[in-house]
């Protein structure tokens, strides 16, 4: 008697993700992690310091990794043809940005990367790693650890530690029929700065970000859609 064996896998798992260039690690996957750092920063960034860590810093140039990079600090995808043109583009576009490489940290994933992001309207620290296939890991934001890939619609929330905030964050989702497939909340102490990580199944209206802003001691809050990374 034979035994039939179910594999969980999608096209993306056989074929590998849409991309330029000769490594999905390397270069989708940097591609997607610079993309990522944009839409948490909430802006088009000014000035970005860039620290590659383990293999990354070892063999992503030869890669493509620096220029997949600041192709998705631009905001252009993995597969877009101008990925290769990225630090042309920057300085057109008045991005200025530098690289260096520091040893792998205790605990990081090989394929890992810190942004020291500036912004017209603020800044961002943020740390994540290739892991895989195009996949990425967001592992830390302004040292708060963190861990979410973008994949499920995702919100981000900075926040004064007070009672009842999250209660009021996530009425505001069953209110709209949006169930919480994860949330994670984290905070430097007790009243101080909290961070709250909210994925979700299905995606929200664009219009949540404004709604979760306006309540009373959310600092501020990043909405991540999942559909454009």
């Amino acid at each position: 008697m034979g035994m039939e064996v179910l594999i969980n896998m999608n096209i993306f798992d056989v074929i590998g993700p849409i991309m330029i260039g000769p490594s999905s690690s390397h270069t989708a996957g940097a591609a997607r992690l610079g993309k990522m750092a944009r839409i948490i920063l909430g802006e088009s960034p000014t000035d970005v310091k860039i620290i590659l860590y383990g293999s990354f810093a070892e063999t992503g140039k030869g890669h493509g990794t620096d220029l997949a990079i600041i192709a998705g600090l631009l905001g252009l995808d993995p597969w877009d043809e101008r990925l290769k043109l990225s630090f042309e583009i920057a300085k057109k576009e008045g991005l200025n940005f530098s690289f260096s490489r520091e040893k792998l940290k205790k605990g990081m994933h090989p394929n890992s990367v810190r942004f020291i992001l500036q912004g017209r309207k603020g800044n961002k620290e943020i740390e994540g790693a290739s892991i895989g296939g195009g996949k990425i890991k967001i592992t830390n934001i302004d040292g708060f650890p963190v861990s979410f890939t973008g994949e499920y619609p995702t919100i981000v929330n900075i926040y004064k530690d007070r009672i009842g905030v999250i209660s009021k964050v996530t009425e505001i989702l069953a209110q709209k029929n949006i169930n919480i497939a994860r949330m994670r909340v984290s905070r430097d102490r007790k009243m101080g700065t909290a961070l709250m990580i909210i994925e979700t199944d299905q995606v929200p209206p664009q219009t949540i970000k404004k709604e979760i802003e306006a309540l009373p001691y959310i600092t501020s809050s990043i909405y991540i859609s999942g559909l454009n990374l």
